[in-house]
């Protein structure tokens, strides 16, 4: 049984919520032990820096099948082990939509053969994500599925969303939704306010969001199913939030990264790369999804990690493509928050690991005994400016392109073996 010994690391613990020193002990696989002896185990010296739980990323696109142009298994693979994420959860809205057990084995298939990381794959909840019928959700559960979602493509048929929920919670499946009122968000490509009136752009209200997410709530103390809100970017949309846990339903959210780190005037020279969807919005709504992150009421950050090909975003503004890549960038880009002293390292790594891993039935996230020796050993402080060409992704589409950025991956490990650095 090989053994991998962790020296002089600083170990952040998200289930304590600690940041201390010591050395951990991986033997097949699994961690071990800490501050242990472990005499002929091969020894890595941290030399001081970060060793973490790997990140569990809910909501990642692979455009295969489809688009492997954008993004295929291979390049997310590299991407995901050079940002320190150590399990890819993926979105089904490929082309075409992942919503029979054949295609999501060919999803398998190529995430075993392409990737150095767990891959876990979401299904669609409605057949071609088209909102009218659901999908077999027992077969795909069998075949692997460990969510269920139609993305950003919402359910507006009430009777429809209702009985996938029930049917889902009668098999034990999560259900993932994009809260958003989909009438007022159409064509939308900004957040309203005075800013987007003065660059003529067309922008939905926060309240298209607070409206979505109203409506799954409902429906949830209706079925009392599994639900977890991709992404709550407002502070109208909180208090809801806070009531549906204060009264028991089994709801949990999430944020980006980029809705964490990015606010509205980050669009004003119209670049396309700052598109994303739901739109960036004003600082006091970043600032208040921020405190969420911290006091544990958003439970999970994530990329939310969306290629798209220059063609898609060499348009105006808002006949451009949404979405930005972030494998790589959401580590870095979490350690702006650490260094304003918004959030902790524990704090992040609980959103970014083991709350996303706990909602999944994962046993990585952790750093005790007994848990997978998924990992990542990264310097916080180190100094770098982002160049978009340098990233493994096909599809170069980051907003933080030419941004000064702290914070580097020094190495990844998946069960006990390097994958990077």
């Amino acid at each position: 049984m090989s053994a991998t010994l962790f020296t002089n690391a600083r170990l952040i613990d998200p289930e304590a919520g600690t940041d201390t020193p010591g050395s951990l002990l991986v033997e097949g696989g699994r961690i071990t032990g800490r501050d242990v002896a472990a005499p002929g185990a091969e020894t890595v010296d941290c030399g001081g820096k970060c060793l973490a739980p790997g990140i569990v990323d809910i909501g990642v696109k692979v455009c295969e099948p489809g688009e492997r142009h954008k993004e295929s298994y291979r390049s997310a693979g590299r991407a995901a082990a050079a940002g320190g994420v150590t399990t890819m959860v993926t979105r089904p809205d490929t082309l075409p939509v992942i919503d029979t057990p054949e295609v999501l084995e060919f999803v398998h298939r190529r995430a075993n053969d392409a990737t150095p990381v767990h891959v876990r794959p979401m299904a669609a909840l409605t057949k071609g994500s088209e909102g009218r019928e659901m999908t077999e959700i027992g077969f795909l559960l069998d075949a692997g599925a460990v969510a269920f979602s139609d993305c950003d493509r919402v359910v507006t048929n009430t009777k429809v969303f209702s009985r996938a929920l029930t049917y889902a919670r009668s098999l034990g499946a999560l259900v993932v939704a994009h809260p958003q009122e989909p009438g007022l968000s159409a064509g939308a490509a900004v957040t309203s306010g005075k800013f987007a009136t003065l660059r003529g752009l067309p922008a939905v209200s926060p309240m298209a969001e607070r409206m979505g997410l109203d409506r799954d709530i409902a429906l949830l103390e209706m079925t009392g199913a599994k639900y977890h809100a991709d992404q709550i970017t407002t502070a109208r949309a909180l208090p809801a939030l806070e009531r549906a846990k204060a009264n028991g339903l089994d709801i949990t959210a999430g944020v980006s990264i980029h809705h964490l780190t990015l606010n509205e005037f980050d669009v004003a020279d119209y670049r396309t790369f700052f598109k994303v969807k739901p739109p960036l919005r004003s600082e006091d709504d970043r600032l208040a999804v921020i405190e969420a992150v911290k006091t544990g009421l958003i439970d999970v950050i994530s990329s939310m990690h969306t290629p798209q090909d220059e063609e898609s975003k060499r348009l105006p503004f808002e006949e451009a493509a949404s979405g930005a890549v972030a494998l790589e960038t959401l580590l870095p880009a979490a350690m702006r928050l650490y260094q304003a002293g918004l959030l902790d390292l524990p704090t992040l790594f609980r959103a970014m690991a083991l709350n996303p891993a706990k909602r999944l039935g994962l046993d990585t996230g952790r750093l005790s005994a007994g848990a997978p020796a998924d990992l990542v050993l990264f310097d916080p402080d180190k100094p770098f400016v982002m160049d978009r060409y340098t990233l493994q992704s096909k599809s170069k589409n980051t907003p933080f392109d030419g941004a000064r950025m702290q914070g580097r991956v020094l190495g990844t490990w998946v069960d006990g073996e390097r994958v990077f650095g």
